[in-house]
């Protein structure tokens, strides 16, 4: 009864905590917060000089003295200091001034997160001023942003895939039938970009510009009509800056390997979901979220090696946030789909 209470006077919030970005959902509101998990420092000082977006702006353009950290890696704490600075400015910035009631909040983490990655997740919000701390697993979340039917005894099935992982779950009444989390997601493609053109093209460019790059121009199919890109980077023989222009089929060549590693993850998951359940995907087929899904070509492909109907999220950059954000919305109907 008192709990209740004071969820009247507490603004809850829902984060989806992820390793490129980190999104917040407020209760009543819906996302009102997406910005890159960055946190610049001065290293000789140990002051931040800037979080998110502002720090994400400095990559590449600071003083030796300023290091940016990306503080979770393939979906988790890597470094607990960091990341507590960085979920209470972001928690500040949403909530503005201090509340008189301390906040719930639901966080979305990946799949077989271990104990030790679970209590530090728990300890940095606790840290950053949360009340009561629930996690829930990300295809979970993913799956209730999509606007799946979670809780009937139909098997839904999620791709999703963010900054640091791939995950792939089939969900029924309420539970997670099967899941697999691989460490291949949009990082991994940046990189891939990286190396391509260094070892293709004798080229330096910053991790930056090969997002930039993939968002552009990058697909895992081909596409009607070829394109090209202009960018610029640093000749690794001379040092000198360069302007040269990239296709589409060389980036798809060079993401081709995290590419198809989540077809595998996919085609493995159906592999091992049970028969009941396999059935209900082929009727319906599949969906992908996360920022990987607005891969051009990803659906086609996967569509092709599995031969099933491969949905896109609407909005999928923010379907884990909108999932986390209904459970808090509706904590007693999804309190079953906690996992701390």
């Amino acid at each position: 009864m008192f709990e209740r209470l004071l969820s009247y006077f507490s603004k809850d919030l829902a984060m989806d905590l992820g390793t490129a970005n980190t999104l917040i959902y407020l209760r009543g509101r819906g996302v009102v917060l997406n910005e890159p998990s960055v946190v610049a420092i001065n290293q000789d000082t140990h002051q931040v000089i800037a979080v998110g977006q502002e720090a994400r702006n400095i990559i590449g353009r600071h003083s030796q003295r300023v290091v940016t950290i990306r503080p979770l890696k393939d979906g988790v704490i890597a470094d607990f200091e960091v990341t507590a600075v960085m979920i209470k400015y972001f928690l500040s910035k949403v909530l503005k001034r201090r509340q008189f009631v301390r906040p719930r909040l639901v966080v979305a983490v990946p799949t077989g997160i271990t104990s030790v990655e679970k209590r530090a997740v728990i300890e940095a919000a606790e840290q950053a001023g949360a009340r009561h701390i629930h996690l829930v697993e990300e295809p979970m979340a993913a799956a209730i942003g999509t606007g799946l039917p979670v809780d009937q005894p139909f098997g839904n099935m999620i791709v999703d895939i963010g900054g640091g992982t791939t995950e792939v779950a089939v969900i029924s009444m309420f539970a997670v039938a099967y899941s697999e989390s691989v460490r291949v997601a949009g990082d991994e493609a940046n990189e891939a970009i990286l190396r391509y053109m260094q070892r293709e093209r004798q080229m330096i460019i910053s991790e930056v510009l090969a997002e930039n790059i993939k968002m552009k121009i990058g697909t895992a199919a081909p596409l009607d009509q070829p394109e090209t890109l202009e960018v610029t980077g640093k000749e690794i023989l001379t040092g000198i800056p360069r302007t040269f222009t990239v296709t589409d089929e060389e980036i798809r060549e060079a993401i081709k390997e995290p590419v198809y590693a989540i077809v595998e993850a996919v085609k493995r998951a159906l592999e091992k979901t049970p028969p009941d359940l396999a059935a209900d995907i082929h009727d319906k087929g599949f969906w992908l979220a996360g920022g990987g899904a607005l891969l051009r070509g990803l659906d086609r492909l996967l569509s092709q090696y599995t031969t099933l109907k491969v949905n896109i999220a609407e909005d999928p950059l923010t379907a884990v946030a909108r999932g986390a954000g209904t459970v808090i919305e509706h904590l007693d109907f999804h309190r079953s789909v906690f996992i701390n």
